[in-house]
Parts: structure tokens; C-alpha cells; sequence
């Protein structure tokens, strides 16, 4: 391709409404353009990095026994109602009425068109295992649409289902697609970790996340550097803490706390470890009646210690929690006796459920809100002071220097963002939509299903988050929109320069190379700002200078400074570069 028959188009500034650098540098290198709120077209460039990526998860879902086929964007709500997904989605999931006032949904994702194409095409045993896949539009209405193809509303992702005859050859399909995804983020040439996952409002039980490490990324990632252990930080957890616990050394007391309302506040002002403190979390839990209307709400008490977060979706978890909220300060006031900020279990108003973090259930001599403005009590003891706990759980988030629960060392925590995710969803969209095939006896059984999606969209834009520098993109050879550019320098004043650039392409051509050549007739510093800009990782330069001793300069996007290469080793070390 030749730079003058492409369409470039690139911006020394980025957009005010570019947040995070891959939105920026996108935006600057004229990859994309925007036409709304988290909805862009793909201009040529960028269009190029996207087919990139589509061929090699194509090529790696072929080789894996998958078969594509396409659904449609559009589709009917009745299938969406029969799972129960078109109420329980929430806005994200655009809804939309024909002329007819039939409701469609704009998909998000294709579980319930894929059971359906299953419930009536696989009648026998002898049609499994299959794992179909497409690679196509979605639409999420994101409630604040940010940081560009990361989190827009319109994406492309590769979505695949596997259907199987029991859990052990479903879960033998997954780890065929678990095993698929490593070739594929291996093949990007890009920094990743694949780690154990909550399968979320998909539903399932066997479930890792492919995260692309970056410094900006929007997830916590938890691995032990001394094993195989990788989690996300809704999934990870810590070694439970040994006992025994400590014995009691301090009488409980009523301590004066004016104005100390947070466990690092009271901790500063008595001198203490934030470890020593404990946090008390009041979540509500409400009964509903046949209309929907509250007929009953239990109040629970979660106990962490101070330095700790809870962690939402092990909460959730836990029987009798999974519809929490947090409670009101009326519901609050009613059983506590105290607004908030001088919480604690003892001396309560009304009884609540009350739940202990592993770790404060080994604490001593602890503090805890005295449930009265301004007051703690310090010095408080398991079975002295308050019974023993009954219900004592994993509540908080991990953090760094936690003990590793395979005993191999202590966790370690960095940044990620999701590119991909695969899912044994069992028969949670085959039983609600009656997807049965007949087994080797004859008798009807619910298809075991799995599901596997790479964001085809995002995927660049998180090779961007960690491959940039401050002149522009540094793309992976396997996604860059070309792999060289050659820029032949005042070539509109040396034929020699011209005939050079010109013979050098057509031989790069010859070899198979993605190769654009710069014919602009730009200023070297220009055109050289433009591919740096646009993250080219090989470039060519051919100048009368270097041409006079039989040498053309070769610059890897990487590199500060180009280096002098004879001629006619140009394309053999390109190729060997390509091949490493």
C-alpha cells in the first residue's frame, strides 16, 4: 500500500474528552472517530489492527474445532423473557419495538439465540460435543460511555457456546477454549495473565478472565509470583489465618473518640495498629410479597478489620445475602441506637444477623464503634466480651503480602484489563429454555453449555494501555496496521532516493510483508512523527546520505535511534526479526 492511495489522517492534539492514552493516542493516530456517546467508526487504520485481531482469533477458533456462523443483531424479546434476562439486564440492554409494537433487544451478547438455534437443531447424542462462535456487533447502553473502544456502547466481540452431553466432556470443552485463548493472547505478543474469575450475571462455576497487564487498568489482579495462582480481586482469596487467638491482656473500655468517626481517624488518635480496629457494615435484606412490595427486611452486622474492604461479591454469596443493600440510617438509628461512625456489636437496640471476617474472628483486644456519638470500646475480647461468633466468613478483599492460599508465598497485586473471559455456564440457559437432546438410551437430557467471549474492540485499545510511549503507539508486530513503513526522504529531488524506495517496496511486497510506502512528500520530521504516532514497529528510512555507501537506516519503533543497514540485508533481517 502506498501512503498516498490510504487514508491518513492524524492530530497533534487529542480530543478534550479523551481520557485514558489509548482513547488519546486512538484518537490522534486516526484509528477511530467518533459519531457518539461510546459509539465510533472505524477509520482504515484502525480498521486494519481490527482485522488483525479477528484473523488470529479466527484462525485460533478453527484450529480449535469451533464453527462460525452469525446472529443477529436484532433480536426477538421473547427469547430474552424466557430466561428472564429482559427484565433482569437492566438498562444496559436496549430494547426496542418494530412498527408492530413487537419488543426486540439490540444484543448485548447471544446466550438465548444460540440455546434456541440448539433446542432445534441438536436432537441426538451423536451431533455433540459442537461449539459455535461468531464474531459480530453488540451493544451495551453503558451508563457513562468512557475511555474510548474501552468501555463504549457499540463493540465487536467474539462470542462462542459449547454444547456437550454431560459436565465431564462440558468441562473438557472448556479447557479445549481455555487452552484456545493462550495460543490466541500468545499470538498478540502481549503481557498477560489468566486468572480465576466470579462468573457474574452470566451465571456458572468454572470461569478465568484473560487480562492484559497495564498500569491504567480499571482491574485489581491477584497472583502469588512464587506459583500458578491468579485470581481477579472478586475471586481471590487469602490463606484463612492460623489460630489459636491471642488472649485476652486488656479490659474492655469506654473510650472517648470526639469527632473520630473512621477506623484510621480512631487508630491515630489512640495510638493503635489500624489492624487493631474493626469496621462494622450494616447491609439489609428485604422479603417480598407476590406484589413486589416489602413484607419483611433483616438487618446484618459484617464485622471487618479496619484496614480491610469488604468484598462485594463474596457477600453476595454467602446464604441469606444475596440480594443485599446497604441499610438506610433510619434502619441503622432503629437497631443500632447511633448514626454511623460509632458502630459496634454490643449494646444493640434490636437484634441483627451478624457475620465475622476470618480475620477479625482471631483478633484480641480489639475496637469497635460503642454504639453511642463520640465513644469506642477498645480492649474487646471473643467470649469475654461477646459470644463466640457463629457465622464466620472470607468478607474483604485481599491486599498485598496476604499469604497465598496455595502456601507458595504472599499475593502480589497489579492492574489488568479485561480482554476476555470464558465461562461453564452447566444448564443455567438450557434448563429456562428446555434445550434437551436424546442420550444413548433415548431419554431426553438439558445440553451442558459454555460460553467464551474476546472483546475484539477492546483488545487494541489495552495493547495501547501497555504498549505507548510519549511520541505515540508501540504496536505488537501481529497487530500493527502495517508491519514497515518506508520513508524515502526529499525523494522529489532524487530519483535515486525515489527508485530506491520504490524497488525496496516492491521486494518487501514480494516477501509477504505488510509494508506502506510513505510517497507523501512530507518533511522527514513529519512523516517520521506521523508512524512513530501511529506505532508502525519497523521503519525504513532512505536518504542520499545513507544510499551513498550502499546503506539504507532501520529504526524499530522501539529504538532511540536508527542504525545504518546495508541495502541488500534489509529484507533477510526483517524477516529474521518477523520470524523471532
Amino acid at each position: 500500500m502506498k501512503a498516498s492511495q490510504f487514508f491518513i489522517s492524524t492530530l497533534k492534539e487529542a480530543p478534550a474528552d479523551a481520557e485514558v492514552v489509548s482513547h488519546k493516542l486512538m484518537m490522534r493516530a486516526g484509528l477511530i472517530k467518533k459519531l457518539g456517546a461510546g459509539i465510533y467508526t472505524l477509520m482504515p487504520m484502525g480498521l486494519r489492527v481490527v482485522k488483525k485481531v479477528e484473523a488470529i482469533v479466527r484462525e485460533e477458533m478453527n484450529r480449535a474445532g469451533a464453527v462460525e456462523l452469525s446472529m443477529p443483531v436484532v433480536q426477538p424479546a421473547e427469547l430474552w423473557q424466557e430466561t428472564g434476562r429482559f427484565e433482569k439486564m437492566g438498562p444496559e440492554l436496549l430494547r426496542i419495538r418494530d412498527r408492530h409494537g413487537n419488543d426486540f433487544v439490540v444484543q448485548p451478547t447471544s446466550e438465548e439465540v444460540v440455546t434456541d438455534i440448539a433446542r432445534q437443531e441438536i436432537r441426538s447424542y451423536k451431533q455433540l460435543p459442537k461449539n459455535f462462535y461468531q464474531i459480530q456487533t453488540k451493544f451495551r447502553d453503558e451508563r457513562r460511555p468512557r475511555f474510548g473502544l474501552m468501555r463504549g456502547r457499540e463493540f465487536i466481540m467474539k462470542d462462542a457456546y459449547s454444547f456437550d452431553r454431560d459436565q465431564t466432556a462440558a468441562k473438557a470443552s472448556y479447557q479445549v477454549m481455555a487452552a484456545a485463548y493462550r495460543r490466541i493472547f500468545d499470538r498478540f505478543g502481549l503481557r498477560y495473565r489468566a486468572v480465576a474469575a466470579d462468573s457474574g450475571a452470566i451465571g456458572g462455576d468454572l470461569s478465568e478472565e484473560f487480562q492484559v497487564i497495564a498500569a491504567t487498568g480499571e482491574d485489581a489482579i491477584v497472583y502469588c509470583p512464587g506459583s500458578d495462582y491468579a485470581a481477579n480481586m472478586e475471586k481471590a482469596e487469602a490463606l484463612a489465618p492460623a489460630g489459636p487467638r491471642s488472649a485476652a491482656t486488656q479490659a474492655m473500655t469506654k473510650t472517648p473518640t470526639p469527632g473520630k468517626s473512621t477506623c484510621p481517624d480512631v487508630a491515630a488518635l489512640l495510638g493503635l495498629p489500624l489492624a487493631q480496629t474493626v469496621k462494622s457494615l450494616v447491609l439489609a435484606t428485604d422479603a417480598l410479597g407476590e406484589k413486589g412490595e416489602v413484607v419483611k427486611t433483616q438487618v446484618w452486622l459484617l464485622l471487618l478489620r479496619g484496614d480491610h474492604d469488604m468484598n462485594e461479591v463474596k457477600v453476595n454469596k454467602l446464604p441469606g445475602l444475596a440480594a443485599f443493600r446497604f441499610a438506610s440510617v433510619a434502619e441503622i438509628v432503629d437497631h443500632f441506637g447511633c448514626e454511623p461512625g460509632y458502630l459496634g456489636p454490643l449494646n444493640l437496640q434490636k437484634p441483627v444477623k451478624l457475620v465475622v471476617d476470618r480475620e477479625v474472628a482471631v483478633l484480641a483486644d480489639w475496637v469497635c464503634g460503642a454504639n453511642e456519638k463520640d465513644l469506642h470500646l477498645t480492649g474487646v475480647n471473643w467470649g469475654r466480651d461477646l459470644p463466640e461468633p457463629e457465622r464466620v466468613a472470607d468478607l474483604r478483599n485481599v491486599v498485598a503480602g496476604d499469604a497465598s492460599p496455595d502456601g507458595a508465598g504472599v499475593l502480589a497485586i497489579e492492574r489488568g484489563i479485561e480482554v476476555g473471559h470464558v465461562f461453564y455456564l452447566g444448564t443455567k440457559y438450557s434448563q429456562a429454555m428446555k434445550a434437551t437432546f436424546l442420550d444413548q438410551n433415548g431419554k431426553p437430557q438439558l445440553l451442558e453449555m459454555g460460553c467464551y467471549g474476546i472483546g475484539i474492540t477492546r483488545l487494541p485499545a489495552a495493547a495501547i494501555e501497555q504498549n505507548h510511549d510519549e511520541r505515540g503507539i508501540i504496536w505488537p508486530d501481529a497487530l500493527a496496521p502495517f508491519t514497515v513503513v518506508i520513508c524515502p526522504i526529499n525523494a522529489e529531488r532524487s530519483p535515486e532516493v525515489k527508485a530506491t524506495a520504490d524497488k525496496l517496496y516492491a521486494d518487501l511486497l514480494a516477501a509477504g510483508l505488510e509494508v506502506i510506502l510513505d510517497d507523501r512528500g512530507e518533511r522527514p520530521g513529519a512523516m517520521f512523527a506521523d508512524w512513530e504516532l501511529i506505532g508502525v514497529p519497523h521503519r525504513i528510512n532512505v536518504g542520499d546520505r545513507a544510499l551513498k555507501e550502499g546503506n539504507v537506516e532501520y529504526q524499530h519503533r522501539r529504538d532511540s535511534a536508527a542504525t545504518a543497514v546495508a541495502l541488500d540485508a534489509v529484507l533477510p533481517m526483517l524477516l529474521e526479526r518477523l520470524r523471532g
